[in-house]
């Protein structure tokens, strides 16, 4: 990934960090001396400058664990207020639900997600937002969904397992990220829009999109940092100029989605093979031979939901892999935190679901290790934690309606590929780092051959 060095133009760090530093303690001395005059805050603790965040950008989960181990709450100075990061699940449950009403997007993340969001639910506040939920949780508490997207779920794993067991019967290397990534983008889009996208089978337009959006991805999450973002949109250079030929190329690929479908319209873990002992057992496939494509006729609901042990994994997994590993809201007007440190208004206040799945004072000694069974209870049955401990999903009025979407999508496929296979790292030497973007990613893919059962 290019360092954050390369995006200002194409002039040196060296010739204007000295001037910012400049500027940004001349800020800093000048909002002392405006405070000077009132009560004594408690500000949260300094755990560096936006520079420091700068350097360390390539690897941003893993620097934010490391300050979060030091500080359970700190801010970043910036030079027009502060980022303050949290991983205390007090704090997480008075931002997303106790006081909802002073945190929000605001208007520095709508600025900055809007050119690839728009005026969509996850980048608005206020009636825009509201209308929105409400027209969402209809549709995913309808059964029809339910039962739709579940029947587009097997049938987007039935092709996924095809593919995989081409690459295993000639012992190939698969990057299963990108594979997943591309069955999940195919089933969202035959739900959302009732088309057959063919990113899977390889279709070009589809994957050009996803690369695209990837990217996109990775320039919103700069955006927070760079304070020069704007002025390169506008002047189109470096990565602005790239995000720009990005967002054409998204914006002419959904159009295209939208153009079809109204075209139809008009003419009509740890040890994971124990997920695949629970998987046989719940389908009562311990000793048949069941062939590929019959395999999804196995997963009713019923048979999905009775794997407390897979529930009990993918839970895990999200725990210490979340798709959005960090989530920023907008401090509305001056406010305390229930640990006791004062917060201004337009302070971006973040809590941390990566960090937080690796914080030993919430998961015990073992907080870095995969181990599903710390879900179940002495019964073997799943027992949930608190959502503002398990950040995940967010919690509070913003909880994502998706959840049980979610999950259903990732237990089908989970289910149907360690049924059929097992799974190892191509070469286990090679360090497995994140991608720095608004989702979660490993960087350049992973690596693995997939051995039938």
């Amino acid at each position: 990934m290019d360092s954050f060095s390369t995006t200002i133009f194409s002039i040196p760090t060296s010739l204007f960090a000295p001037a910012f530093v400049a500027l940004l303690i001349s800020l800093f001395i000048t909002r002392r001396l405006l405070l000077h005059s009132r009560r004594k805050q408690n500000y949260p603790p300094i755990a560096g400058t936006i520079f420091h965040t700068l350097f360390n950008l390539h690897r941003f989960s893993e620097y934010q664990t490391s300050l979060s181990k030091k500080y359970k709450t700190f801010r970043i100075l910036t030079p027009f207020g502060n980022y303050i990061y949290t991983v205390d699940p007090a704090n997480v449950e008075y931002i997303l639900k106790t006081n909802f009403a002073n945190y929000g997007k605001g208007d520095l993340t709508y600025e900055v997600m809007s050119d690839l969001l728009g005026d969509g639910i996850f980048a608005v506040d206020g009636e825009k937002w509201r209308q929105q939920r409400k027209i969402a949780s209809f549709e995913f508490s309808t059964k029809m969904l339910r039962d739709y997207s579940s029947q587009v779920f097997r049938n987007s794993a039935m092709r996924l397992t095809e593919i995989i067991s081409d690459l295993a019967s000639s012992n190939q290397v698969m990057d299963i990220q990108d594979l997943m990534m591309k069955s999940s983008m195919d089933s969202i889009f035959k739900i959302g829009f009732g088309v057959e996208l063919g990113v899977l089978s390889g279709l070009e337009k589809g994957k050009a999109f996803s690369k695209a959006f990837d990217e996109a991805s990775c320039q919103i999450l700069y955006r927070y940092f760079d304070i020069f973002w704007k002025v390169k949109r506008f002047l189109n250079i470096g990565l602005e100029a790239t995000m720009k030929k990005n967002l054409q190329l998204i914006d002419d690929f959904v159009y295209m989605v939208i153009d079809r479908k109204t075209k139809q319209m008009t003419e009509q873990g740890q040890d994971m093979d124990k997920v695949a002992r629970e998987v046989r057992s719940a389908t009562k496939l311990q000793e048949k031979k069941v062939k590929i494509d019959d395999f999804g006729n196995y997963l009713t609901e019923e048979v999905i939901s009775s794997m407390q042990y897979l529930h009990a994994a993918v839970t895990e997994t999200l725990r210490l892999y979340p798709a959005v590993p960090i989530d920023v809201k907008c401090c509305f007007s001056d406010d305390t935190l229930p640990d006791g440190f004062d917060i201004n208004r337009g302070d971006m206040v973040n809590y941390q679901p990566y960090p937080m799945g690796r914080m030993e004072f919430l998961w015990g000694d073992d907080a870095d290790e995969f181990r599903p069974e710390r879900w179940l209870d002495n019964d073997g049955i799943f027992m949930p934690e608190s959502p503002f401990k398990f950040t995940a999903f967010q919690a509070g009025p913003r909880v994502c309606l998706g959840k049980e979407f979610a999950y259903r999508q990732i237990k089908i496929v989970a289910a149907t590929l360690l049924y059929f296979f097992k799974f190892e790292m191509w070469d286990s030497r090679r360090d497995v780092k994140c991608r720095t973007m608004m989702t979660l990613q490993i960087d350049g893919g992973l690596h693995l051959c997939a051995m039938h059962r």
